[in-house]
């Protein structure tokens, strides 16, 4: 009845007609406007700071500066508590530092009456600073002497290792060809379209309430109680629509600021907006990653190994840390499990801008390296790119040799088939050999990605649901799942609907989200939402059906075993006779009726401790213009394996907006830092460089639907996965139109310049 039709998303009229509101539009009488006093270099320490100008400005109510707030460290990434000390988030940030980590940092914060004024104040603040080497690179980060950024740390983050699938160095010396090459992803920004902003207030007698566009509300109130050392329940955080994520909401970045200040001044409430160009360089970005890789092959196409060796920049503080390069590491082990596999992982602090969680969180670094390796050995043995990974990728049955779980259900193989069908792969192949001389040359593409449909066993998966029938015969569907713009809400009624038996326009749900109210869920992060809702929606659907019919029986005399539900009436089960009874009548007496009945609703929590891979590829045909440097995408298209299809104009969508985001890395973004000063130079629209409309192709999509048996519904993940393969499959398709290797990214017309005029092309 629900899943697989492409409903309305419940939120678009909202949003269409300007209705939905905004952490902005939550206004308040007399708030006062933070700004903070941020750092103008990027290393080094605060010896002295003057306020005293700022704090004379009239209109301005307060200044507090690193010496005023609690002495506790915190950590901001957006994990759920874990309960094993050793697993614990790195507390490594203050509300406000004399430590200066990487330019911006907040050091001071001027509280005023209006943004005119607190901006005037800003610029009335002296600060004198003992300044040290911005230290950038690995080479200078990990030189020895280089001074510390944290005290302790060796610059080190994080690290891990593992081994799996076989002893590596035996299958490296038994391959027939090794393959060795570096490879160089870049700090790119989400961009998402609404500046962080928050609003503290304390009208609620002594708790602090947050308006804020987060991902993971409920972590914000743990990390706020933390920061300020507060009972969790004394904080409320309430999350209005959000103008996208993409992982930079995975983070706690004003919120401990904005509740100490409205805490310090007497409960008044206090917003902090952030502009553009703080949002650029002052909140996270994508890691950037240094990787070596070698891959054996066999002559007949086997894979025997990978070794990896990567290295990420975390920038001044750890934030998810080496969370980003762990998690992506793994992702080789699903998608191509029959080979050996030794991984080692680095994350090192940098003068840099903070880099956190970011959509597909590792694994677009981490399997850029490993899809062009597979793609240079194919060329090294002679087979054809896709073959080479027909003959390597999982099929259903594998059992993944890090974790030891097998998978259920893999559909990587149909995705490759029907993708170099779509594109016209063999013909194309043969009419492109033509192409392969002169100015203007023609190839193809292709590569894999695979991830997971949450965090487990990492972390905890649990999701918490309530199902109301209020006393019209509709329903109430109170769920603690985040929904930040991927359309998990409207999933999540269509999910209800499909087991209730009720259309999804009877089914109400509210997208604003508030702790004090609803059921726990650790937030919108990992592609979970979906897969890990599925089971409590499940569950709780279930046991509300049963008390519908339950009470349906008692009030009709008619056998609870011969009832069912359908179109929101209560049927005869198997028949097509007329209903017995409406929901509005049943729920009418539930409420109504002097002597029996009462509301009835279901609050269900569950843990999930399942992690179902999602599986997919990128086909693209491009043109590259040798002289100019340029590359056109003629077509690309993303194929996926996410099971169940629970809504297919939405996971279009979602599919769509990622290989945007993912043509985005591959071809224009990155976040330009000065190597001597540590400053973001591009930190505007103006200056960022990512497509527009008029820059993204026609993308096509297509899904091969499997049956996941540890979702719910049979659902897996979508949300992330669609950015990670388009930037390594147009890495291939210019090396296959060119016979130039490209190892960095982007892939820039600059970037091609240098490698076309090293190979003697320009």
């Amino acid at each position: 009845m629900g899943i697989g039709k492409s409903i309305p998303r419940i939120d678009a009229l909202e949003k269409a007609t300007g209705r939905a509101l905004y952490t902005d539009d939550f206004q308040m009488p007399g708030a006062l406007v933070a700004k903070c006093v941020r750092s103008t270099i990027a290393h080094g320490r605060v010896k002295s700071i003057d306020i005293q100008s700022a704090q004379a400005l009239a209109g301005v109510v307060s200044t507090f500066t690193y010496e005023d707030v609690p002495s506790i460290p915190f950590a901001t990434a957006g994990h759920p508590l874990n309960l094993d000390p050793a697993h614990e988030d790195v507390a490594d940030r203050l509300i406000l530092t004399r430590n200066i980590r990487f330019y911006g940092d907040e050091i001071a914060v001027v509280v005023a009456e209006s943004e005119k004024i607190a901006q005037e104040a800003l610029e009335l603040v002296r600060v004198e600073y003992e300044g040290y080497e911005p230290l950038m690179t690995p080479e200078r980060i990990l030189a020895p002497g280089a001074r510390e950024i944290h005290k302790g740390s060796g610059n080190m983050a994080g690290e891990s290792a593992f081994q799996c699938g076989g002893d590596v160095p035996k299958a490296l010396l038994d391959s027939d060809f090794l393959l060795k090459a570096d490879y160089q992803t870049r700090m790119v920004q989400h961009c998402q379209l609404e500046n962080h902003s928050v609003l503290a207030h304390m009208k609620d007698g002594n708790r602090i309430t947050l308006v804020t566009a987060t991902q993971i509300p409920q972590i914000v109130r743990r990390i706020v109680g933390k920061a300020l050392s507060l009972p969790w329940h004394q904080v409320r955080v309430i999350k209005p629509h959000v103008g996208g994520g993409f992982g930079n909401r995975q983070d706690v970045v004003l919120e401990p600021l904005a509740a100490f200040l409205t805490l310090k001044l007497g409960g008044r409430p206090v917003r902090i907006a952030l502009n553009r160009e703080e949002s650029f360089g002052c909140t996270r970005a994508r890691h950037p990653f240094h990787i070596h890789m070698t891959t054996g092959v066999k002559q007949d196409g086997t894979l025997t190994a990978n070794q990896i060796n990567a290295v990420s920049i975390t920038g001044g503080y750890a934030s998810h840390g080496h969370g980003v390069a762990a998690a992506g590491s793994a992702k080789a082990c699903s998608l191509y499990p029959r080979g050996a596999i030794d991984y080692k992982g680095r994350t090192l602090y940098a003068n840099m801008p903070v880099a956190g969680a970011m959509r597909a969180y590792g694994a677009p670094q981490t399997l850029y390296a490993i899809e062009c390796n597979m793609e240079d050995a194919a060329r090294e043995i002679g087979m054809d790119s896709v073959r080479f990974r027909l003959k390597n990728v999982a099929v259903e049955g594998d059992v993944n040799p890090l974790t030891k779980k097998p998978l259920l259900s893999c559909g990587i193989k149909a995705c490759l088939t029907k993708g170099r069908e779509w594109i016209g792969w063999d013909e194309k192949k043969r009419h492109y050999a033509d192409w392969k001389q002169g100015p203007i040359r023609k190839g193809l593409g292709v590569a894999c990605f695979t991830f997971g449909s949450g965090t487990y066993p990492v972390c905890v998966e649990i999701a918490g649901v309530r199902l109301v029938l209020n006393p019209d015969g509709f329903i109430s569907l109170q769920a603690g799942a985040v929904e930040i713009g991927q359309g998990s809400d409207t999933v999540a009624v269509q999910m209800v609907s499909e087991t209730v038996g009720v259309p999804c326009s009877r089914i109400q749900l509210a997208s604003t989200h508030d702790t004090d109210f609803l059921p726990f869920d650790t937030g919108a992060y990992a592609s979970r939402q979906s897969y890990v809702l599925s089971n409590a929606l499940l569950k709780a659907s279930q046991e509300f059906k049963t008390k519908i019919l339950k009470y349906a029986s008692m009030i009709t005399n008619i056998s609870e075993a011969n009832l069912d539900i359908k179109d929101g009436i209560v049927v005869h089960a198997g028949e097509m006779s007329p209903g017995v009874i409406s929901l509005e009548d049943l729920a009418r007496n539930a409420y109504y009726h002097k002597e029996q009945g009462g509301q009835i609703t279901t609050d269900v929590s569950h843990k999930t401790t399942t992690n179902a891979p999602c599986f997919g590829c990128t086909f693209v045909d491009v043109t590259v213009d040798i002289p100019l440097c340029r590359v056109h995408i003629n077509d690309i298209i993303n194929v996926h394996d996410s099971g169940v299809i629970l809504n297919p104009v939405t996971a279009q969508g979602q599919v769509q907006g990622g290989m945007a985001m993912g043509i985005g890395a591959a071809l224009y973004e990155e976040l330009r830092v000065d190597r001597k000063t540590g400053y973001v130079y591009n930190n505007s629209f103006s200056d960022y460089k990512m497509p527009t409309a008029l820059d993204v192709p026609h993308m096509g999509c297509e899904f091969v639907e499997t049956f996941e048996p540890t979702s719910g519904y049979g659902n897996k993940a979508l949300g992330e996965p669609p950015v990670i393969s388009p930037p390594p499959a147009i890495r291939n398709a210019i090396l296959d139109a060119t016979g130039v290797a490209i190892n960095e990214l982007p892939l820039t017309p600059q970037t091609l310049f240098r490698h076309f005029r090293r190979a003697g092309l320009v």
